[in-house]
């Protein structure tokens, strides 16, 4: 079965950092591009970095320069840097894998972004 569990979610000031971690079990993690996405409250959730199985990124535009997705495959992990950060940021942020043909997601942790 396929769990994803993000943590390092939290209230910080604009122009602050966190760094989101998601840990995964049930797949072969370092087959497989992970993502993280996002949803603001009344908001569609959207994609904000990608990382490939070698390791290869894309970022939304709103966070290219600012956000930094990592991987760590020997312990299943997927990481988002999160440097500069804007009240726009302030939202769940999700990690999601495409396993088998479908969609898995951890449970979320919320970033508010305020002064």
């Amino acid at each position: 079965q396929v769990h994803l569990v993000e943590s390092g979610g939290g209230l910080v000031q604009p122009g602050g950092s966190l760094r989101l971690s998601c840990t995964t079990s049930g797949i072969n993690f370092k087959l497989y591009t992970m993502n993280w996405y996002r949803q603001a409250t009344g908001e569609q959730r959207e994609l904000v970095a990608s990382i490939t199985s070698d390791g290869s990124t894309n970022y939304a535009e709103s966070v290219k320069d600012r956000f930094t997705i990592s991987r760590n495959n020997v312990w299943n992990r997927v990481s988002l840097q999160m440097n500069s950060l804007k009240p726009e940021d302030t939202a769940a942020y999700y990690c999601n894998v495409r396993y088998r043909g479908s969609p898995f997601w951890g449970q979320g942790t919320q970033v508010t972004v305020s002064s």
